[in-house]
């Protein structure tokens, strides 16, 4: 993508962001009049834009408390912005039938309109906040065929930490005990493992710390999703040097002659890898072992095109499954598999994609689950 295509679309999303933004400010604005006849339009807009422009701010690398404390404002308006701005298109939509209906819209019908869209979001809201701290067991039973060399492994699939989301370090210490719980042969974390910016991790060496009690017969292994790149990509190397994590980048390893894993490279990292590239890795599939069953972790489940036979399954993350409701909706008419155990037809892989065990942007999750995946191959 070109430094223009980049610029326009970030002004394009600033331009949305500021009339959708303008638009939740007006009618919350209009809604608490009711309740307070003398509000200063002034006051309560210079209040409104700062909450507002921390989700922006939130983006920015910036170090220190500042970019903390942005960081979690902007984060938990999210959740409310959007719900904000889907009621009250909803309920201005309704307004908008029953004026073709020629039903009168009185400030009556207005305030209790306004107060369902104020009590639906923190409803949503609430529900979302919560449902973020649970964790999800998810099993899946796969047979390669022929290839029976892996059959009774198990593999534990978790993808999108997202460590320096907000929240994201307090779940960390019950994954990894969720994890050891199952007993895994092996341990597999697909990408996003970091939040974009090293620097957000409030206390990595106790995230390193933790991580290193992963507990897995064959060991553990990552490859770099598209936030797990940038500036602070040197130092996300580290750390996971650090949690005796193995990265795979386009590179495989053979796990106890019984089972081929591969781990690739992002095709769209936020900020770049420096000098690594992804590329074609189609050589590296005839200098394997036919006879055993070929995994790859490929973080987006945008390429399954690239793949045929020679690979028997695919382990996803990214889409979060939309994360929050009706964000669902969009990722299932963006990806062939946003989630769950797929195959096209019989001459391509397994894929299994899951929803991740994190949350990115806001700390929600509204008709999706934090999960963690148990894979049993037969």
């Amino acid at each position: 993508m070109s430094k223009a295509s980049i610029v326009f679309a970030f002004l394009f999303v600033l331009i949305l962001y500021g009339g959708t933004t303008y638009y939740v400010g007006y009618r919350l604005f209009r809604w608490l009049l009711f309740l307070f006849p003398h509000l200063n339009g002034f006051i309560f807009s210079i209040i409104y834009s700062l909450i507002a422009f921390t989700l922006i701010v939130g983006f920015i690398p910036f170090p220190g408390a500042f970019k903390h404390i942005a960081n979690w404002l902007g984060s938990y308006w999210m959740g409310f912005f959007i719900y904000f701005l889907l009621f009250f298109v909803l309920l201005d939509i309704v307004f908008i039938v029953l004026r073709l209906l020629n039903v009168e819209i009185t400030s009556t019908l207005h305030f209790f309109g306004g107060l369902a869209v104020i009590l639906l979001t923190i409803g949503f809201v609430s529900y979302g906040l919560y449902n973020a701290t649970q964790l999800k067991h998810v099993s899946y039973s796969v047979s390669f065929d022929e290839k029976t060399a892996a059959s009774g492994m198990k593999i534990v699939l978790i993808s999108d930490l997202h460590l320096g989301a907000v929240n994201s370090e307090n779940r960390l210490e019950a994954i990894v005990d969720e994890i050891n719980r199952l007993k895994p042969d092996l341990v597999c974390m697909p990408g996003d493992i970091f939040n974009d910016y090293f620097g957000s991790i409030q206390n990595p060496e106790k995230a390193i710390e933790t991580l290193k009690k992963l507990n897995a017969t064959y060991g553990v292994y990552a490859s770099l999703g598209n936030h797990d790149a940038g500036k602070t990509f040197s130092h996300m190397l580290n750390f996971l040097e650090q949690s005796n994590i193995t990265l795979l980048n386009d590179e495989y390893t053979v796990i106890d002659d019984r089972l081929i894993l591969v781990g690739r490279l992002d095709p769209n990292p936020i900020g770049g890898y420096g000098e690594l590239k992804r590329k074609d890795i189609g050589h590296l599939f005839e200098q394997m072992n036919p006879d055993l069953p070929v995994v790859v972790m490929d973080h987006t489940p945008i390429s399954l095109d690239e793949y045929g036979k020679e690979v028997d399954l695919i382990v996803s993350g990214h889409t979060h499954k939309g994360q929050v409701f009706p964000g669902n909706l969009i990722t299932k008419r963006i990806f062939e598999v946003d989630y769950g155990h797929y195959r096209r037809n019989e001459n391509s892989p397994q894929v299994i994609v899951t929803s991740g065990v994190g949350t990115w942007g806001m700390p929600m999750r509204v008709g999706t689950n934090n999960e963690i995946v148990s894979i049993r191959i037969h």
